[in-house]
């Protein structure tokens, strides 16, 4: 059984306790520490004050974020993919020369 570490976070103002692996314990404080920035941000640029709409303004940031990765990270797996293609190709051609 893993390690599990029971902390609260505070996000928008609001303590939410939750349960995680200790060793994601500092990524989930840096994403914390992350949406509360993000929250900030909007509620300076906007003069928003509803944390409703703070959190879900964020939530379409970070999400449109993870989708944009997900398209790079599978247009480099293509390309790489390509690559491995051709390089094959190539070293077939010389073992059909032999």
């Amino acid at each position: 059984m893993k390690d599990k570490l029971s902390i609260k976070v505070s996000i928008a103002g609001r303590i939410y306790p939750v349960t995680i692996e200790r060793t994601e314990e500092e990524n989930v404080r840096k994403a914390v520490k992350t949406i509360n920035e993000k929250v900030s941000e909007y509620e300076k640029t906007f003069g928003q004050k509803d944390r409703q709409d703070l959190l879900a303004m964020s939530s379409l940031f970070f999400a449109s974020q993870s989708v944009e990765l997900q398209n790079v990270s599978h247009r480099e797996d293509k390309a790489i993919l390509e690559r491995f293609e051709k390089i094959d190709k190539a070293i077939s051609a010389e073992l059909v020369k032999e």
